[in-house]
């Protein structure tokens, strides 16, 4: 069965997300970088690397409509086109937007309180 592995990353819309940025950077330490966000990463005694991602967008941004809220939640998968058949089939909101990249594949549903969830599947 297709299903979540971890948080990818917390997106959070901001007034000023420069400022935003170099706030968690300053009095959090986090590495915030040049395209505005911070990778988290996180060691496992098994030596394996993963990361969550940080960043924030402009207030403005329409990234994550549908949604009306604030931010967006980023969630690892082990196999996005599985879960989205998944979804469908259950009757949840899934949005036809679909991006693949070097970095992998991305798929977007709304949770049933209009969270935009964005669906990331990391290229091997």
């Amino acid at each position: 069965m297709p299903r979540v592995t971890g948080i990818g990353g917390v997106f959070v819309k901001a007034r000023d997300p420069k400022a935003l940025a170099a706030w968690y950077r300053d009095a959090l330490g986090m590495d915030v970088q040049d395209w505005g966000g911070a990778q988290l990463w996180n060691d496992v005694p098994e030596g394996a690397r993963t990361y969550g991602v940080w960043s924030a967008f402009a207030e403005k941004s329409d990234y994550f409509a549908p949604s009306e809220r604030p931010f967006m939640i980023n969630l690892r998968v082990d196999d996005v086109d599985g879960l989205i058949a998944q979804l469908k089939a259950r009757g949840d909101r899934v949005l036809d937007r679909v991006e693949d990249s070097e970095f992998g594949k991305f798929r977007y549903v709304v949770d049933p309180e209009g969270t935009l969830l964005e669906l990331f599947q990391p290229a091997p």
